[in-house]
């Protein structure tokens, strides 16, 4: 691998030096003082996050617990959903990409699901949510930041009508928080769902939620997965352990990860995302190129990755050439997923990601697509992120 090779793929994201260094560290049990110490770093890390993702780093939640868990954010998922419904209990799935349909695919092994469903990259028609909601739903479930199409879905919004119908709701905030303004309690929120991997640039194989205070009341530990029963995991974090075995240097490594969150602070952290999306997104439209997601009032594009219209040459059998090109350059980028492939790619800012890596990428995007012929231009779009970054 190149000395100078740029990871922008939307997760896994670029580790600080720090982080992948106390990955290295000696092995030790799980069911150690050493292991525990790391286990509370991480949770109190986690729990800054969760508690204060606002743009003055203000609460939005207390009483509250983090969770870690041994395993993607996936498990996560299954787990907020798993221990909310029994087997005749009604789910609502809000679905507008590959994540929403993750979710639903889920709940369709736990509950009865009515799926609210949207062209991917399409915005959330929230009567169509509401009119799906009724006093007998159980659960509503939505991704906040839509991590196959770039678009920021109406949290708030769907928050209040689950409300209106007591309904448990659960959000994937998998590429935004960590990065992006998440309010908890503001937006009625019984429980989120995060990646290591991804906003809190941390390594992959471990996630975490945050179960709103009260809300383990509800939890009904023995109707979920074994591995992934919550009132197990609870019992077992008072102790700064996990049920099972933990994965040691994984945990180290998002102990390290979540304290330079706290040391950079949230408000700066979702400022500094906000920037580079717009910067970003900005740079694309000035070379000629499109977003691909469509907003309503209710949506608006993601602060954390951009997912863009590849241009005519450049698409479909035609993209590998632009792809291979933007590799050869050292940077790595994802295509579209699923029917998604050969019509869009996508690019990341989370974690890390400074200024000048953001720009190498822009040039490196606009020198690929001139590489196979796509007239671009990359001047331009470099010089107009320049402007937006204060540069």
């Amino acid at each position: 691998m190149r000395d100078d090779f740029l990871l922008l793929n939307p997760g896994p994201v670029p580790m600080s030096e720090a982080a992948r260094e106390a990955m290295s560290e000696p092995m030790v049990s799980h069911r150690s003082a050493a292991f525990e110490a790391v286990y509370e770093r991480a949770q109190d890390g986690l729990e800054y996050v969760f508690e204060r993702s606002t743009l003055d780093e203000s609460a939005t939640a207390s009483g509250g617990e983090a969770l870690i868990l041994n395993g993607t954010a996936t498990m996560g998922m299954e787990a907020a959903v798993a221990n909310l419904v029994d087997e005749d209990d009604e789910l609502v799935a809000v679905v507008n990409g590959k994540f929403g349909r993750r979710f639903k695919r889920i709940a369709e092994r736990h509950c009865e699901v009515t799926p609210v469903e949207f062209d991917w990259g399409d915005p959330v028609d929230l009567d169509a949510v509401a009119d799906a909601v009724s006093d007998g739903t159980a659960v509503v479930t939505v991704v906040h930041n839509e991590t196959s199409t770039g678009l920021l879905n109406p949290v708030e919004e769907i928050g209040e009508i689950a409300d209106d119908h007591d309904a448990r709701f659960v959000v994937d905030g998998v590429t935004s928080i960590g990065g992006d303004e998440f309010r908890i309690d503001d937006w009625g929120v019984d429980i989120a769902v995060t990646d290591g991997q991804k906003a809190l640039a941390a390594p992959p194989g471990v996630s975490a939620l945050y179960v709103a205070d009260g809300v383990d009341a509800r939890i009904d530990g023995e109707s979920a997965p074994f591995y992934e029963d919550l009132d197990w995991h609870s019992r077992k974090a008072d102790q700064h352990q996990t049920p099972f075995t933990s994965a040691v240097p994984l945990f180290r490594g998002l102990a390290v990860a979540v304290e330079e969150i706290e040391a950079e602070g949230m408000a700066e952290r979702i400022a500094r995302h906000r920037r580079q999306s717009t910067a970003f997104r900005e740079a694309m439209w000035a070379m000629g190129l499109d977003s691909f997601p469509a907003l309503n009032d209710a949506t608006d594009y993601s602060n954390t990755l951009t997912a863009i219209e590849l241009p005519e040459g450049a698409r479909d059998d035609d993209s590998g050439a632009f792809f291979d090109a933007v590799s050869d350059r050292g940077v790595s980028i994802s295509g579209g997923q699923a029917h998604l492939g050969g019509e869009i790619f996508r690019v990341s800012n989370m974690g890390t990601i400074t200024d000048e890596q953001l720009l190498r990428g822009i040039r490196t995007i606009g020198e690929a697509f001139e590489e196979v012929g796509v007239d671009v231009a990359t001047t331009t779009g470099v010089e107009t992120a320049e402007e937006e970054l204060g540069r």
